[in-house]
């Protein structure tokens, strides 16, 4: 698994960070770094505002002042996981070169990466009710979900005068479809030297039939 990067707004550096911090502005990011490790080591079943607030060393009444209750945390959660997972698709795609096809499967993989390493999490972060529960919160920048990635990466494939979400839709439908099918089982057993897969490439293959209406490096 890969090591869990520290949420956006944590400031763990020095040494102020930790429990010292938590006096200073910091408990609300603590909580949510505490969560997510009770998600991704113990499943979302263990994950509760009194275990969130033992794990982070503060009094289990502690939360309520920074959240509406599991659901507030849950969307919180949810969020610095969408920050996590567009980083797994942009590292994917700076990787792939200039090719827009190479480009499109890599942040395909990085999506699929994701979903491998964080299975409750990704989850939780699709979940309709906990989505609901996240654009209730503060106002995010267009970038904080990841659809910013899908979306350029899928521009160069978008026919002129036609609408580009149907691209977008085709290959978030299958990416994801793919991730979800995974997490099921449906796919068999995942070694550590192929964490997609298998299948992973002939059914991406189907994005290598999408025409290329525009160089991405030009903009034309």
């Amino acid at each position: 698994m890969s090591e869990l990067p520290p949420p956006a707004s944590a400031d763990t550096s020095g040494p102020s960070a930790g429990k010292a911090a938590h006096h200073h502005g910091n408990l609300r990011p603590a909580l949510i770094e505490a969560g997510l490790g009770i998600l991704i080591e113990e499943g979302l079943d263990k994950l509760t505002l009194r275990r969130c607030a033992a794990r982070a060393g503060v009094s289990h009444a502690a939360p309520a002042h920074h959240f509406d209750g599991v659901a507030g945390l849950r969307a919180a959660i949810a969020q610095e996981g969408f920050r996590i997972f567009r980083n797994y698709m942009l590292d994917a795609r700076n990787n792939a070169g200039a090719d827009p096809h190479a480009r499109l499967r890599a942040i395909c993989r990085g999506y699929i990466y994701f979903a491998v390493d964080f299975p409750d999490l990704f989850e939780l972060m699709f979940n309709n009710k906990v989505i609901k529960d996240v654009t209730s919160l503060p106002a995010q920048p267009d970038t904080a979900n990841g659809y910013d990635v899908l979306k350029d990466s899928c521009a160069p494939f978008v026919a002129p005068g036609t609408d580009p979400v149907v691209v977008e839709s085709q290959v978030w439908s299958l990416v994801h479809g793919f991730g979800s099918l995974m997490q099921t089982g449906r796919f068999g057993g995942l070694s550590p030297d192929d964490p997609c897969g298998p299948l992973f490439a002939p059914v991406m293959a189907l994005l290598d039939q999408l025409p290329v209406y525009r160089d991405p490096q030009s903009g034309a």
